[in-house]
């Protein structure tokens, strides 16, 4: 697997302080994509244990809450084994950081055992080790600035932890949060 970069102390693609690596390859090809360079399975820097060992040292600061998976595309079947075996090891590391990722894959796409183009022998592993999955490809048509984690209204903010125990898809309660801290009506914190 290559990837195109990593972010320390990022705050834009997930809850609080994190580190954020961005994956090479992506079969979606969203319009207007705000990283079309990492469609490219060859773009970027090769991903290597010394790599793997600088991100999980990355989370040792008690303020970095977690790391979010991005792309390109982590749910690519060629990107799923070094994606499971980085998700293990924050486990095995440091079992109190959460783990987000963006998939322009579906939940239903994810889970149906029949899918190719996305479901391997790696990837029920994968989702049962992650937190937040913000789902589904950018839609220029809905994109929507003020979402907060996801750039069009068609994404979707998945409790994953909630998803898999209920056996339905709970959403998150970032999936109607916006924004600079404004809510709608009704809606709880």
């Amino acid at each position: 697997m290559k990837y195109g970069r990593i972010f320390y102390y990022d705050i834009a693609n997930g809850a609080g302080v994190r580190t954020a690596l961005f994956v090479s390859g992506c079969r979606h090809h969203c319009k207007e994509c705000f990283n079309p360079e990492t469609w490219s399975f060859d773009y970027g820097e090769e991903y290597t244990k010394t790599v793997e060992d600088q991100i999980l040292d990355s989370l040792k600061p008690g303020y970095v809450e977690g790391i979010s998976l991005l792309g390109g595309e982590p749910m690519e079947p060629e990107n799923q084994p070094s994606v499971r075996g980085l998700i293990e090891r924050v486990h095995e590391e440091y079992p109190e950081k959460n783990i987000w990722m963006y998939s322009g894959y579906t939940w239903e796409e994810l889970t149906d055992e029949t899918n190719e183009r996305c479901h391997t022998k790696d990837t029920d592993a994968i989702l049962s080790g992650i937190d937040i999955l913000v789902d589904g490809e950018f839609m220029i048509d809905k994109k929507n600035i003020s979402l907060r984690f996801r750039g069009s209204e068609n994404q979707r903010v998945i409790d994953v932890k909630e998803t898999l125990k209920n056996g339905e898809i709970v959403l998150s309660k970032y999936m109607t949060a916006v924004r600079g801290g404004v809510k709608r009506a009704n809606e709880e914190e």
